[in-house]
């Protein structure tokens, strides 16, 4: 038995591309989960995953409302396949709460749908905290199933080996990859130091997203949040000397290009996970 269930009057798809994006500790600052719901917005749900057999809800709780002191509704987690156009591309968003289990499983059925759906390529998104200023451009990492399957200018790496606790987002890259589809990852670097959503870097990861797709992304709300960000982090950094300070210092290494090593991206990798990952946060630094 698949762990998805299909919806009825599949649309005819032209070699789609498929977009991903799961929570978790590789969606730093909830930048490419907000990046694909900006995508996704509108579209058509082609396939839900059972959520009673891939989430453990003592760890992933729904969200309860209450209103006038009557419970009133339950928000779940998801995970969702939906179908949306983009010029002349159709593409697949597949978005959602990061599965705790039958990760196995779930990586063949995930290649099921793509050769079902004739997929073209499939494409990660996501974004790791990093020591990168929140007053540069949000620098873009990129992975690549082969040699040359990245664009726009962005460049594989870091250089070298690099061992970190693998994402569910990972395996179903690597899954695809063995079945044949060509798959990139475009990986935004957080600055560690900011808790909550930065949509700055979901703005880059979508830019990023276009080039490789050679279309213009609709940004929709995320400029507003973004500037309306970017006040706030720089008031909170001219109120701190010591914030200021360490900013201006990784201005410096930016500056000169120093690029961060991959023990580098461990530690920082290391640090995020032990403070709780991206889960709730004011948006201020730490």
């Amino acid at each position: 038995m698949s762990l998805y269930r299909l919806r009825r009057g599949l649309p005819e798809l032209v070699a789609p591309t498929v977009v991903v994006a799961l929570d978790g500790w590789v969606d730093a600052g909830s930048a490419a989960t907000n990046a694909a719901a900006t995508l996704a917005e509108g579209g058509r749900i082609l396939a839900s995953f059972d959520a009673d057999e891939i989430f453990d809800y003592r760890a992933r709780r729904p969200t309860l409302q209450i209103v006038h002191g009557r419970p009133r509704s339950l928000d779940w987690p998801e995970l969702n396949l939906r179908a949306t156009r983009v010029g002349e591309r159709d593409l697949l968003v597949l978005t959602g709460a990061e599965p705790d289990y039958r990760w196995h499983e779930l990586s063949t059925d995930i290649v099921g749908l793509a050769q079902k759906f004739n997929v073209a390529e499939w494409i990660s998104l996501g974004a790791i905290p990093a020591a990168v200023p929140h007053t540069r451009p949000v620098p873009i990492l990129g992975t690549e199933s082969r040699a040359g399957l990245l664009r726009g200018g962005t460049l594989p790496g870091p250089e070298g080996i690099l061992r970190v606790p693998a994402a569910a987002i990972s395996i179903f890259d690597i899954a695809v990859a063995k079945a044949g589809i060509p798959a990139v990852g475009y990986f935004a670097q957080i600055p560690h130091y900011v808790s909550g959503p930065y949509p700055e870097a979901s703005m880059e990861l979508l830019r990023a997203l276009g080039k490789h797709l050679d279309v213009a992304l609709d940004m929709a709300r995320l400029p507003e949040e973004a500037r309306l960000m970017r006040i706030r982090l720089d008031a909170a950094a001219a109120r701190e000397e010591t914030t200021k300070t360490y900013v201006e210092r990784l201005e410096t290494l930016v500056d000169e290009a120093r690029l961060p090593s991959g023990d580098d991206l461990i530690s920082e990798i290391e640090r995020f996970l032990r403070d709780g990952g991206n889960q709730g946060g004011s948006g201020r630094p730490n």
